[in-house]
C-alpha cells in the first residue's frame, strides 16, 4: 500500500508535512483511567486558558487556518477538527472518552495544536492519496452529515474519499475490533523535518505504550512525497 501527497499541495504550501504512523497488532479498547483523566484534565486546563484568550492566540491553530486559506477555502466556514474541538472547549463542551485510539488521537491534536486522524487500515482499499477536494468530492462523516470538500485536504483510496483533517468518514473509522491502525498528523509547515520526526515518534511511543503492538513512522514532505505501508501477514 502506498500513501502519496499530490504535488499540487506543495505548489501552494512548499513546507507542507505529514507525520505517518502505522500501528500493527494493536489492541483498541476502553481507555484506561489514566488516559481518561489526562484527556479530561488537559481540556479543563485549556478551558481556563481560553477564558483569557481567543482561538487566534494559539499559534498552531492560526497556522492551520493559514493552510486552509492557502488551499482556497475559508477557515471560518471550514474549520479543522482541531479548531472545532478548541471552540467546543471554549464553550465548556469537552470531548468525552470514546476508546483508547480516538482518545489518544484527540490528546495529540490538542497537545500539539494540529489536526490528527486515525483510520482502520483493514478498511482502506488499495493505495491512498492526499489531494485537494473538488465540488464533487464528499462522503457521510462521523458527524452524521454528508460533507463536501471543495478546496480542502482530502484522503482517498482506490474506492472513494474516506478522510480529512476536517471530518472523517464512517467507512474507515477505528473501532475496538481494529488491529491495524493508520494515524496521520497534519504537522505545522513551520516545523523543520527533524522536529516533525521527533513529534511523530513521540506519538508512536505513547500510542503503543497504551495500546500495545508496534509502530513504524515516517514524515512526508516536499523531498519525500510518498511512503509504503506494509502490513504484516499472519503466519
Amino acid at each position: 500500500m502506498q500513501l502519496t501527497i499530490q504535488p499540487s499541495i506543495f505548489a501552494k504550501i512548499p513546507d507542507f508535512k505529514l507525520g505517518i504512523l502505522y500501528y500493527n497488532k494493536t489492541t483498541v479498547s476502553a481507555s484506561p483511567q489514566m488516559l481518561k483523566g489526562r484527556l479530561q484534565l488537559f481540556q479543563e486546563q485549556l478551558y481556563f486558558e481560553l477564558l483569557d484568550k481567543d482561538l487566534t492566540d494559539f499559534p498552531g491553530l492560526t497556522e492551520w487556518q493559514s493552510v486552509v486559506q492557502s488551499l482556497g477555502a475559508d477557515p471560518l466556514t471550514s474549520p479543522s477538527t482541531l479548531e472545532t474541538r478548541m471552540q467546543e472547549i471554549k464553550e465548556h463542551i469537552y470531548t468525552p472518552s470514546f476508546h483508547s485510539a480516538e482518545d489518544l488521537n484527540t490528546f495529540f491534536s490538542l497537545q500539539y495544536e494540529l489536526p490528527s486522524v486515525v483510520y482502520d487500515l483493514d478498511k482502506v482499499v488499495g493505495n491512498i492519496e492526499l489531494t485537494v477536494g473538488t465540488t464533487e468530492d464528499g462522503y457521510m462523516g462521523l458527524n452524521n452529515k454528508f460533507n463536501t470538500f471543495h478546496n480542502l485536504l482530502l484522503l482517498s483510496d482506490d474506492y472513494s474519499p474516506f478522510g480529512s483533517p476536517h471530518v472523517d468518514s464512517m467507512r474507515t473509522a477505528v473501532t475496538e475490533e481494529s488491529e491495524n491502525v493508520l494515524q496521520i498528523l497534519f504537522i505545522h509547515p513551520s516545523l523543520d523535518n527533524n522536529a516533525a520526526a521527533q513529534l511523530t515518534e513521540s506519538c508512536g511511543k505513547m500510542f503503543t505504550s497504551i495500546n500495545g503492538g508496534d509502530y513504524r513512522s515516517t514524515v512526508l514532505h516536499a523531498q519525500k512525497t510518498s511512503c509504503i505501508i506494509e502490513k504484516e501477514v499472519e503466519q
